[in-house]
């Protein structure tokens, strides 16, 4: 079950510890979307497409269909789960300019909605627990 806060629509701050996780591409090439705001905000550095860098932890969308994205969902939550003190606030990556789904994404994020760090998007957590969480308020 999954009850705590899903992650903001828009982060615009981040509170000390939290770390801002967003789609890139494995080029690191932060041009558009959050990965832009990554690294105009939050430290994300140009030509670095993958893991944590300042405030930002990078998971590459771009190349290729959702297979090619759950290794390195994978080696995220292995992150996550290595370093508590830290809160991670996932974004929908791979939904925006990468033109997945919520459906698409959401299931590589099946292992994360036990770990307490990982805040998830609501839309991500309504489909990997679907109905738990229509009478949870933020």
């Amino acid at each position: 079950m999954y009850s705590r806060r899903f992650t903001p629509e828009r982060i615009s701050e981040l509170k000390e510890n939290e770390i801002f996780v967003f789609g890139s591409n494995l080029a690191g090439a932060h041009g558009g979307g959050a990965a832009l705001l990554a690294y105009r905000q939050f430290g994300a550095v140009w030509g670095k497409g993958v893991g944590l860098h300042g405030r930002t932890y990078a998971i590459p969308t771009m190349q290729g269909g959702v297979q090619t994205i759950k290794p390195y969902v994978d080696e995220f939550i292995r992150f996550a789960i290595e370093h508590p003190w830290l809160t991670f606030l996932v974004t929908r990556i791979g939904c925006g300019i990468a033109g997945f789904q919520d459906r698409d994404i959401a299931p590589l994020f099946k292992a994360a909605i036990n770990v307490e760090n990982i805040i998830l998007p609501k839309g991500f957590v309504d489909y990997i627990v679907p109905n738990e969480t229509e009478n949870y308020h933020q």
